[in-house]
């Protein structure tokens, strides 16, 4: 305001000047954001496990099929085969060791020779009872 030509200057006392206030909003969002990242991360991660266990092979599962498609047709191969997948069931329980040792004895006087003839009723029926215990 001007008077007269002079400016009246009044003395401004309650007005401080500008103060620096922290903000830590940043630091704030970047560690939220880092703590989902992890959370996503490790729920990914269970994710991949879980699917990956899902489509793991099963090498009892395999062995079994093969086991129970072993055509008994052809003595000598039929006798190794079953020798080499029924091993992968042999620890399964005392039972399972018992008959497979005797399924070996007597499936050897199959095996290195040239000619064998066919199976005899009782190694058959030791194969089939060895083939209905197994559990997969």
């Amino acid at each position: 305001m001007a008077q007269n030509g002079h400016t009246i200057e009044i003395p401004l006392h309650d007005i401080k000047p500008l103060v620096e206030i922290e903000d830590y909003s940043l630091y704030y969002l970047l560690g939220l954001s880092v703590v989902v990242g992890i959370v996503l991360l490790a729920l990914l991660y269970l994710v991949y496990r879980y699917i990956q266990q899902k489509n793991r092979y099963n090498i009892r599962k395999e062995h079994y099929k093969i086991l129970q498609n072993i055509s008994l047709t052809n003595t000598k191969k039929a006798a190794y085969a079953l020798t080499k997948y029924g091993l992968t069931f042999k620890n399964d329980n005392e039972r399972n060791a018992k008959t497979y040792e005797e399924l070996l004895e007597k499936l050897a006087q199959y095996k290195y020779k040239k000619d064998v003839e066919s199976f005899d009723s009782d190694t058959q029926r030791v194969i089939e009872l060895y083939r209905g215990m197994i559990d997969v």
